[in-house]
């Protein structure tokens, strides 16, 4: 690890502390993952208005398994694409029961079987069901280690394993849950506060504002 990327893990750690949290809400794995596939193209606090009611209609994964797709559609509509995403949440219940005894499995290479899950949905799981190390690659990680010069990748598998060479493995899981509150707070998508951001004088953005 480079002085520079100590430094920049250093000042996200002082000023976002190191505590590991999840913003979905859930109770056990199968409801973070079935949150996770809702939050694809959706923001973590839509999705929380809506599970906190769809977690109680549909409160175990046999009712999740067996439940009408156009229902399930209407349960999700506002979290977009609800289409795919209720057709992926059946088939992934289905599959986690008939499968996997209805737990949800710990290996990349089995998440990557079931419906709707990708690598950043896998990680997810593997990162806060399974204290795995694992880098989670979304919207605000992938813009914000470009801005950083962690990576010049655009595709989210490439910046995946471009972190895992920058990043030592105690930061994988914490790094995605600091840079997310980086991302939505300073370093934003559109007109980034790069005069209030503390990590100014160590970002290589050539857009960045002095």
């Amino acid at each position: 690890m480079t002085k520079r990327t100590k430094e920049i893990l250093d000042r996200l750690d002082r000023e976002y502390g190191t505590e590991y949290r999840c913003y979905l809400n859930h109770d056990n794995a199968w409801q973070l993952l079935i949150a996770v596939i809702l939050s694809a193209q959706c923001t973590d606090a839509r999705v929380n208005i809506v599970t906190a009611d769809l977690f109680q209609k549909y409160d175990t994964l046999e009712k999740f398994a067996a439940a009408d797709l156009k229902e399930l559609e209407q349960d999700i509509h506002s979290t977009g694409f609800y289409h795919n995403k209720a057709k992926n949440i059946i088939a992934c219940a289905r599959r986690l029961i008939t499968e996997y005894g209805g737990e949800v499995p710990r290996e990349l290479s089995e998440l990557l079987t079931l419906a709707g899950v990708g690598r950043k949905t896998a990680n997810v799981i593997r990162g806060n069901v399974y204290d795995d190390p694992s880098i989670v690659v979304d919207t605000h990680v992938k813009r914000i280690s470009n801005r950083l010069g962690f990576t010049k990748e655009e595709d989210p598998v490439k910046i995946e394993f471009d972190l895992m060479k920058v990043l030592p493995k105690d930061h994988w899981i914490l790094y995605n849950i600091q840079i997310i509150t980086l991302g939505r707070n300073i370093c934003t998508a559109r007109s980034p506060k790069c005069s209030h951001c503390f990590l100014q004088d160590l970002c290589k953005a050539k857009d960045k504002t002095c």
